[in-house]
């Protein structure tokens, strides 16, 4: 089963929302949030936004583990 985890990080004066992907890949925002829960919300919104990574994650061949995958941040 994969999952999806949103979570929120301190970052300056707020909180940076990341995605993480079960295949190691995260994306992280670049824009810092005023409370978690902002935070948090902003990675829901950004997972809604790529439906093709949802999709990915039906996939037979599609990776549950990658060791360490570099990280995209946007």
């Amino acid at each position: 089963m994969g999952q999806v985890t949103l979570s929120a990080t301190p970052k300056g004066n707020g909180f940076q929302a990341t995605v993480t992907y079960p295949s190691g890949v995260s994306i992280s925002s670049s824009e810092a949030f005023p409370t978690q829960a902002e935070a948090i919300a902003a990675a829901a919104l950004k997972v809604l936004d790529m439906p093709e990574r949802l999709t990915d994650l039906d996939r037979p061949d599609t990776p549950t583990d990658a060791g360490n995958p570099p990280s995209r941040t946007g």
